[in-house]
């Protein structure tokens, strides 16, 4: 087969890995990370994207993204399959099951997540180093708008609201797939942990449901689009589900 894949660079390594031990042409695109935080505009460029390359040779399209904040709700598969892995985020693609990462919430459920990609590939526009969690640089941004617009008493009060949810934070897991050298992001995820005191642990990682996803293994784990169908949200185990577009 020949394979487009649409990722989020957050995976870059994993993929690539196992691009290169594929059976099949695989080719990789990769979207810069953070774009999750507007699902709409991120939908926006996967939508643009598939439509492109569905006239393009290829046998399906193959998305590195979970629901990812429900960016991908309501993505349509135009000429040839897309297939997506039943996930809420990219840790589930890092743990490597959605059991697993049920299991880990259930223990651990106030747990900041890192993985290297997402911290090496810091691009310096304000991104977290943390999976799926708002950038400094982006709450320094909203804090002067409501000065701006409430004063600052009022602006003070609200980021206190707004950051009273890290308060159930208690715990900094760096999630480790056994590619690349994570010594120097595991140094700043360590760092980050203890600015905001909380226990600091590397987790080890599974490439499993990434590999599937090159290789073409599709059963159970991922969401097969045929032509003509669009992506549904399911609440479920399933995560998502298919309807006619």
């Amino acid at each position: 087969m020949r394979l487009y894949c649409l990722a989020c660079e957050v995976l870059a390594r994993p993929l690539y890995l196992s691009a290169a031990r594929s059976p099949h042409i695989v080719d990789i695109a990769l979207f810069r990370r953070g774009l999750h935080n507007d699902p709409a505009d991120l939908r926006a460029k996967l939508q643009t994207r598939v439509d492109e390359v569905s006239a393009d040779g290829y046998d399906a399209i193959v998305m590195g993204y979970g629901l990812c904040g429900q960016a991908v709700a309501g993505l349509t598969a135009r000429q040839i399959p897309v297939i997506i892995p039943r996930a809420h985020d990219c840790i589930t693609l890092f743990l490597g099951s959605r059991e697993r990462y049920t299991r880990e919430f259930e223990d651990n459920p106030g747990t900041y997540w890192y993985a290297l990609d997402y911290i090496e590939r810091d691009d310096g526009t304000g991104g977290s180093i943390a999976l799926g969690s708002a950038s400094d640089a982006g709450l320094d941004a909203t804090y002067e708008e409501y000065v701006q617009k409430y004063g600052k008493d009022n602006a003070d009060y609200l980021m206190e609201v707004m950051g009273a949810w890290q308060k159930h934070y208690k715990r900094a897991a760096l999630i480790d797939l056994g590619v690349g050298d994570i010594t120097a992001v595991a140094a700043q995820a360590q760092a980050e942990a203890d600015r905001r005191g909380w226990i600091f642990e590397k987790v080890a990682g599974d490439m499993i449901l990434v590999r599937r996803l090159i290789e073409g293994d599709w059963e159970r784990d991922f969401l097969a689009l045929q032509p003509g169908e669009s992506v549904s949200m399911t609440y479920d185990f399933e995560v998502i589900g298919c309807k006619s577009a």
